[in-house]
């Protein structure tokens, strides 16, 4: 293999040599049970005497514990994410999985026992402990995780409810796991009838040919109708569970969870969605335009991923990864010499193989400080920006490298911030790179595409799942009124744009049935558009800017939203013009399309 070729097939051996019979990873999950249960009886028989200096030492010793128990943990995931991604059929791994899951679950409730003693510690004696040297720059962290343990219930009720959850929360999400892989969308093809798994049809919906899609959205929208009572219960038994433990916690808004999550404010909230509702008529236009390219009066639904175009040429993995290269350089050294390390030394598995999950995804190695990426890359304009996206991932942690592990559990919504970014730079680089007209129009459609995506579907997902909510308050919600309500959202978000909506989206969208993330929606947005802003002020300063991205990016984990744009970008979320100047790129991308495509 010549000395500049990149590999396709990443390296795990580095790690733990043996695949899923590994002895040297058998013998750290060993290690990592051992030292849960040591962590355990640390957190267990510590008693706060709410004396600065004695809490904040033996504080000190339990989070120097904390910091080796999770690297451990969260190696050990990491390990068995990446086996079961290569290979789908390696049973040894959904052992290993099942293990791994147990463990962090016990980690999980002995962090859950800590912060529930962190509130027994006086406010003033509080404060003089996270003053401390040793704990100064945990301060926010530890704060935040004794903040939400005082606004729950006592460990007692906690502990109920987490257990109560497994038959009844997640073992309604389950359910609906179990009723979607039993499902068949059934297409009439070529005078024959064919059973296709919902993955299958839904991939059916970006045919250049409007009759097949047609085709399989009535079979669509009949497959999701007739299981449409057993979702509707499970979708009212899961928001059901959740607005009974608020009320329980005495928590009146159904966003204050997903928003302390993400640690930001509702009024930035509010302003985003202000901002994206205000600014609907340019992706409106976009749409009528791409109506009228495809010979139609008016987009419908199942219209949305139809393709005008095609980029024409196949890129190689090699000649993907040169492109990556060469145009993160623009921007800075430090993420060049990021991406050139991962492909080097074999941190990506992107080989176009059998048996290999679906999707893309980035992990860290904690013991090791190494990413790995995973995906399948078959030389489509795509799947470069898949890679970089993913890489932008691995910059973000890679930035973050020198940090307590306290201070790096950034949340949703920043977390999509430097792979948006760096998708951002290899997007835009294309577009201008385009061998023809053609080629140019196909990937700047694709660009506008992901804008309409968090834009308008994201936001239809919201006021569906904001107004379905306060409904569910008064009692169990109709199939009937799940439809109107998902319509009605859709017809909002979308302006009016499109003659034909999609009613049961509410039963098709795993999103709105995960219980690990409530309102698996807004992240999405806020991350696109924050890192939109971010990209404009580097293309304003130029290859200078990546000293401060890189701190931006080192204060994701220890800050709110509003505080970090404040610090580093020294604007005001909580106002319009921040998100006015994000959506404006978006802007600037269909500007640039009805003018190419004037006169067609």
């Amino acid at each position: 293999m010549a000395e500049n070729t990149y590999s396709e097939v990443w390296d795990l051996d580095v790690f733990f040599e043996g695949g899923s019979g590994s002895p040297k990873f058998a013998q750290h999950l060993q290690e990592t049970k051992q030292l849960v249960a040591e962590f355990k009886a640390l957190v267990s028989n510590w008693e706060p005497k709410n004396v600065v200096r004695e809490d904040a030492i033996d504080l000190k010793t339990i989070v120097d514990k904390f910091e080796v128990v999770t690297k451990k943990v969260r190696q050990a995931g990491a390990f068995v994410s990446c086996l079961q991604a290569q290979n789908t059929e390696d049973s040894k791994a959904d052992v290993l999985r099942g293990d791994v899951t147990g463990l962090n679950a016990e980690f999980q409730i002995v962090l859950t026992e800590l912060n529930q003693k962190l509130t027994t510690i006086h406010d003033d004696v509080w404060a003089g402990i996270v003053a401390q040297e040793r704990l100064k720059e945990l301060s926010f962290v530890l704060s935040e995780g004794r903040r939400s343990a005082s606004e729950r219930l006592s460990k007692g009720e906690e502990t109920l409810i987490n257990a109560l959850s497994v038959d009844g929360y997640h073992g309604w999400s389950q359910m609906y796991d179990v009723i979607v892989g039993t499902m068949k969308v059934n297409v009439n093809e070529d005078g024959t009838t064919k059973a296709l798994s919902v993955g299958q049809a839904a991939n059916k919906f970006s045919n250049p040919d409007r009759s097949v899609r047609k085709n399989v959205f009535a079979a669509w929208e009949t497959a999701w109708a007739d299981k449409s009572t057993y979702l509707a219960k499970t979708l009212n038994h899961l928001a059901g569970f959740r607005l009974n433990v608020y009320k329980q916690r005495g928590w009146e808004e159904v966003i204050k969870e997903p928003l302390d999550i993400n640690r930001m404010k509702k009024e930035t909230l509010d302003a985003m969605w202000q901002v994206i509702a205000d600014n609907k008529m340019p992706l409106v236009k976009f749409l009528e335009r791409k109506a009228k390219l495809l010979g139609l009066g008016k987009l419908s639904w199942y219209d949305l991923d139809a393709p005008l175009g095609q980029a024409d040429s196949k890129i190689s993995y090699q000649e993907g990864a040169e492109f990556i290269l060469e145009h993160f350089s623009k921007f800075g050294d430090e993420m060049t010499a990021f991406a050139k390390k991962a492909f080097k030394e074999r941190w990506i598995e992107a080989e176009d193989r059998d048996g290999k999950s679906p999707g893309g995804f980035h992990t860290y190695f904690p013991e090791d400080s190494q990413s790995r990426i995973f995906m399948t890359y078959s030389g489509t304009p795509s799947n470069v920006s898949t890679l970089a996206h993913e890489l932008g991932h691995g910059f973000h942690t890679y930035a973050m490298r020198d940090l307590h592990t306290l201070n790096r559990n950034y949340a949703m919504n920043v977390a999509e911030t430097a792979s948006t970014f760096a998708e951002m730079i290899v997007a835009d680089a294309a577009v201008k790179n385009a061998s023809s007209e053609e080629e140019q129009l196909a990937l700047l459609e694709d660009k506008i595409q992901r804008s309409v995506a968090l834009l308008m579907n994201i936001h239809s997902r919201f006021l569906f799942e904001t107004r379905f909510y306060e409904e569910r308050k008064e009692g169990t919600v109709s199939v009937e009124r799940l439809n109107e309500l998902m319509t009605e959202a859709q017809k909002e978000a979308y302006g009016g744009a499109l003659e034909e909506y999609h009613p049961f989206f509410w039963a098709s969208k795993l999103h709105f049935y995960i219980t690990g993330v409530p309102f698996y929606n807004f992240p999405y947005t806020f991350g696109y558009l924050f890192s939109l802003g971010i990209y404009a002020k580097a293309i304003e300063e130029g290859k200078g800017y990546e000293e401060k991205y890189i701190a931006l990016l080192k204060d994701t984990a220890s800050m709110t939203v509003e505080d970090l744009a404040l610090k580093h970008l020294n604007v005001d979320l909580t106002k319009p013009d921040f998100w006015q100047q994000a959506v404006q790129l978006c802007i600037d991308d269909v500007e640039e399309f009805l003018r190419l495509t004037e006169g067609k």
